[in-house]
């Protein structure tokens, strides 16, 4: 019997592709044809992420110098890529390419945890410098703070609480005390390789930090400056709109109060308005609400329910759903299937954004994560770091039109990579797979907006093979997959386009 007309047309394709492949490389007794190399050339080139983009005369300008000032930082002694970040950035920083890349528009940030998106300074020299801020010293060498009109309680991590001021008082010179406390609230240190020699202890102290920096964020006061003065960031590194994942604290005040999570929510959307009216070239933010996977499966399914609701109250703020933590050490989606089934079962359409493939340890359960966030429909993959082991996982994620959020310096310093040139998105890059740049923590690995990750993504992932088509694409394609309706996105691609010819001609 002779196949179905689909299969057969399938069949049929494939043939003729392996029949035209042959003829183009085939063995030949002489030299091979010149044109016909450049043809392959060509034909690879435009596979690359950019590859399909035609640059106008500015933009080829701008290219050729950017490939100059990449040739020159490739042959020099330390190449920042291939160095751990945090002894790299302080060559980045003095990089011209990175200058360049400092001031170009770069759309949308997708991947970034509310609890890191200030930076740490600004939470220990403001934030702490409040009146009514308490601290108190854990038994594994820890902090916490609290802000209260009164002598907090004690409990069970923390025995006794002291006022910051009175305490600063008494040291007299806080500078050496106030740098103590930044090491608490981030993982930069001069020494990485030492202090993080496995990936458990970098994990260890990645997680502490969030809980160290939740006592300042979660007061109803500081969350609105916090807010602010994290879009504030983002906007001054050329980015336009935000999708933050946030496990949504309850916030509360300084008699103890305690709101629920709708208020969060609420002052969210609030400091963004306001935002937005001081900065009329930013279009706004979204939240991705998050729950840890080190829940159970009631507790995710009473997040999945409550995630369903909020987006019903919050439409123009509740972008979708996730599941954070480290996936390791974590439960795997497909225990939570149950949860995650949820929204279909209720008739609801909240997204997932699922955290997949953030492991080096291939071939076991939590490895799944890739293909189980697939089955769940996920509209992103955050981290993907996996994904290019999985030939049929990356083939359906790409048919499907579902993008990585690559976070280049998070998978390095949480050591799943350590040379960048040898990140697996070098592959998905080589193959146009849909990318999109963000920073994932930035105030744990002490940047700030996407520039530093755009610099490591273009000169040590992408390599010389990376253009400004490269770059055009990934900063156009943070629009293309955000969670935005097609008006806004329609909008809000106006608006960086306008940036991105400007920014050209002032470099070119």
């Amino acid at each position: 019997h002779l196949p179905a007309s689909g299969v057969y047309n399938s069949i049929l394709w494939a043939v003729v592709s392996y029949v035209l492949l042959l003829w183009l490389v085939r063995v030949t007794f002489g030299m091979p044809d010149p044109a016909k190399r450049d043809q392959l050339r060509r034909d690879e080139a435009s596979q690359q992420t950019g590859g399909r983009i035609t640059l106008t005369v500015a933009e080829q300008k701008l290219d050729s110098h950017l490939r100059k000032l990449k040739l020159q930082e490739m042959s020099a002694a330390q190449f920042p890529p291939a160095l751990h970040f945090f002894k790299a950035k302080r060559l980045i920083e003095k990089s011209p390419v990175y200058k360049i890349l400092q001031k170009m528009p770069k759309g949308a940030a997708l991947h970034i945890h509310s609890t890191s998106m200030v930076s740490v300074e600004w939470l220990v020299k403001n934030v702490t410098y409040r009146p009514h801020c308490y601290i108190c010293f854990t038994w594994d060498n820890s902090v916490r703070f609290l802000f209260s009109d009164r002598q907090p309680f004690p409990r069970w991590d923390c025995f006794y609480w002291q006022l910051l001021e009175t305490l600063r008082a008494r040291l007299g010179d806080p500078t050496g005390f106030d740098y103590s406390l930044m090491q608490h609230l981030t993982l930069f240190t001069e020494s990485p390789e030492s202090e993080y020699p496995t990936q458990d202890i970098v994990w260890e102290k990645f997680e502490k930090a969030f809980i160290v920096a939740a006592g300042l964020i979660s007061h109803a006061p500081v969350l609105k400056d916090y807010v602010y003065k994290g879009l504030q960031e983002l906007y001054y590194d050329n980015i336009m709109y935000l999708e933050l994942r946030c496990g949504l604290s309850r916030t509360y005040e300084l008699d103890g109060t305690i709101h629920d999570k709708v208020l969060t929510l609420k002052i969210f959307h609030e400091v963004t308005q306001k935002f937005v009216q001081d900065y009329p070239d930013f279009l706004g933010a979204r939240i991705i609400i998050s729950a840890h996977r080190a829940l159970g499966v009631s507790e995710v399914k009473a997040a999945v329910k409550e995630a369903i609701q909020l987006q019903k109250d919050f439409p123009d703020v509740v972008a979708g759903f996730d599941i954070v933590g480290r996936e390791d050490d974590g439960k795997t989606l497909w225990f939570f299937r149950e949860a995650l089934s949820l929204p279909a079962q209720l008739g609801s359409m909240l997204p997932f954004f699922f955290h997949a493939g953030e492991t080096d340890d291939e071939g076991s359960d939590v490895d799944q994560n890739i293909l189980d966030a697939l089955l769940f429909n996920t509209s992103r993959i955050g981290h993907g770091y996996a994904l290019a082991h999985h030939p049929l996982a990356k083939e359906l994620s790409r048919k499907g039109n579902i993008a990585v959020e690559l976070c280049p310096i998070s998978n390095q310093v949480l050591k799943l990579v350590s040379d960048l040139r040898n990140h697996p998105a070098v592959v998905l890059m080589s193959e146009g797979h849909p990318l999109v740049i963000s920073s994932d923590d930035p105030s744990l690995f002490g940047t700030s907006g996407l520039s530093y990750d755009f610099y490591q993504a273009f000169v040590g992932i992408g390599g010389l093979k990376a253009n400004l088509g490269t770059l055009k694409e990934l900063a156009s394609n943070s629009i293309r997959y955000s969670s935005l309706p097609a008006n806004l996105k329609n909008k809000l691609y106006g608006m960086w386009l306008k940036k991105w010819d400007l920014f050209v001609a002032k470099n070119s």
